[in-house]
């Protein structure tokens, strides 16, 4: 891999290749009985962003036969890993999507095993009093209130989201996802920003899980990352798209059924 710890990469729906030569059989077959276009292009790219960041993190180029030889699967409980040529690597990945975009995060190759990480991504969008109220724990909610407090214009749906997506990957990393009550892991974001973007959190658990986390704020997106493993936040790969400077899509409104084979 090209450095050292954990390694994220951001891409668009722009960057997801025509036809579908660049995936495996079993994503094909996998993608065949998708017929609803949301579900359809959110599936095409996060696997666009697992690959693409394998494919950088390794050195293996970007064409489509080289995308072929990556593999982003499944397993049973949901968390992701990956195959090269058939080979189950030994590093871990998540992914996420939202609004068009996609993030990989990868983490070092030999040191986790699959559903050590979790990540997130979100738009900041308005958040109400009632989603404030059910979701997030008393300590989230006054945390939430006082962003507000602080006067900037979107403090409340910022934190609110921000909150949301740490509790979002802190349950991936349970591989447990949002069937379990979001109110079993306390989010606890620490003050300062670094001066690479990265925010630090720290994620508890009701079941006396602990979490290193780590977050941050790239214009319209957030970010968050959720792993059990201690260490500095994720270097980000070439080549991928700017959050800060990318904007929300939702492309599958103007098509929202499949064309059937």
């Amino acid at each position: 891999m090209s450095g050292p710890g954990l390694q994220w990469y951001a891409c668009g729906e722009d960057a997801i290749p025509g036809g579908t030569d660049w995936l495996v059989p079993r994503e094909r077959e996998r993608l065949a009985g998708m017929r609803f276009t949301k579900r359809r292009t959110e599936y095409l790219l996060r696997r666009c962003a697992g690959k693409r960041a394998v494919a950088t993190a390794y050195g293996l180029g970007e064409a489509p036969a080289t995308l072929a030889r990556i593999a982003m699967l499944n397993a049973p409980g949901g968390a992701p890993y990956v195959e090269i040529d058939g080979v189950r690597t030994d590093f871990d990945i998540s992914l996420t999507d939202r609004a068009g975009h996609a993030v990989a995060l990868l983490g070092p190759p030999g040191s986790m095993a699959a559903g050590t990480l979790g990540i997130d991504l979100e738009i900041v969008e308005p958040r109400s009093e009632g989603f404030v109220a059910d979701f997030l724990t008393r300590p989230e909610q006054d945390w939430v209130g006082s962003e507000r407090d602080r006067g900037a214009a979107d403090g409340w749906d910022a934190a609110a989201n921000l909150i949301w997506s740490a509790k979002e990957a802190a349950l991936k990393v349970q591989r447990v996802g949002l069937r379990a009550d979001t109110r079993s892991v306390l989010v606890t974001v620490h003050p300062l920003t670094r001066s690479d973007g990265w925010g630090e959190l720290t994620i508890a658990s009701t079941s006396g899980d602990r979490f290193v986390g780590w977050w941050r704020r790239d214009g319209a997106f957030v970010l968050t990352l959720a792993t059990r493993a201690a260490g500095e936040p994720p270097s980000r790969l070439p080549g991928g798209a700017d959050l800060a400077a990318s904007t929300p899509v939702h492309s599958w409104l103007a098509n929202p059924f499949a064309p059937q084979a």
